[in-house]
């Protein structure tokens, strides 16, 4: 497919630390179509969410964190009832919330960008230095890992665990970072690229939790001193295989793991209820809430 492109240079004249005067040119070319949609049909998910978390992040040096989030609902609303008008007039489309299938995802993706520690609540609901540290990480990561950063992957994998080792890898599916996804007997593992979260539900079998940590829950109650490790067995070889596994699909990093237990506070709480982009917390809104409140300002 081909595209016209318009281009534009921009000198810059400046003067070197040695002395020297300069010039530099800075040249950028963009696509031009002739049909709106065509540009929303193309649209890249990923670079913009890119893009608008590292403007937030920025923004949020200089701004209120309230603010900096009402104005990424501001740009997802004006995208989403500017692709609204294109269609309003050819297509009956009553009071729908529509949005090109390359975007479908980007509501999600601007919600979780406001719950990540750098913009959530206000300046005293997290430490300056975790606030800091995930700006920062926001403004580095690629974009995959980035989108990894902010929305988690979720897996349960007490199910797989029994299965040949072969198999694994093709049943192991992602879920909706939701609360109601969790089952009191199940083993669930969370990814965000730095951190593997183990959580292990109140009912969970406590010869399955023997076998996977090598431990006994009664004789070692301080989650946060486990080692996770091999043990001989073939539930502990499964598990590890999996862990094995996310790693190598980047072996730029190499995330630590925790173990946290259901109804464990405050660690429950902090390291798993707060990554749980689709619910509501504290002074947030559930993904449900969030899309209702896209929708209705998408059509005033």
């Amino acid at each position: 497919m081909w595209y016209l492109f318009i281009v534009s240079s921009t000198p810059i004249r400046y003067t070197s630390s040695s002395g020297e005067r300069r010039i530099r040119v800075h040249t950028a070319a963009a696509p031009v179509v002739t049909d709106l949609s065509e540009m929303y049909r193309q649209a890249d998910t990923g670079a913009i969410v890119s893009l608008l978390g590292r403007i937030a992040v920025e923004n949020s040096l200089s701004d209120k964190l309230d603010s900096v989030r009402q104005q990424l609902q501001l740009k997802l609303v004006r995208s989403l009832k500017e692709y609204r008008n294109l269609y309003v007039v050819q297509h009956r489309i009553g009071g729908r919330l529509i949005f090109p299938e390359s975007l479908k995802f980007l509501p999600l993706y601007i919600l979780a960008i406001c719950k990540t520690l750098a913009l959530r609540g206000g300046y005293a609901d997290v430490s300056l230095d975790e606030r800091c540290a995930a700006g920062f990480s926001m403004m580095i990561l690629p974009v995959k890992r980035l989108l990894n950063f902010i929305y988690p992957s979720l897996y349960r994998v007490d199910e797989v665990l029994t299965m040949e080792p072969n198999k694994i890898d093709g049943w192991l599916k992602r879920l909706p970072l939701t609360f109601q996804c969790l089952d009191t007997g199940g083993l669930y593992l969370l990814d965000d690229g730095f951190t593997f979260l183990v959580w292990l539900g109140r009912m969970l079998p406590p010869e399955l939790v023997n076998n996977i940590l090598g431990v006994s829950l009664a004789n070692f109650p301080d989650l946060s001193k486990i080692l996770l490790r091999e043990c001989d067995n073939e539930l502990s070889r499964n598990f590890m295989k999996i862990l094995r596994y996310l790693r190598e699909k980047d072996p730029s990093y190499h995330q630590l793991s925790l173990v946290v237990r259901q109804g464990e506070q405050p660690r429950e709480g902090y390291l798993l209820l707060s990554n749980l982009v689709e619910d509501q917390m504290a002074g947030t809104s559930s993904y449900v809430d969030w899309i209702q409140q896209i929708h209705r300002q998408t059509q005033s």
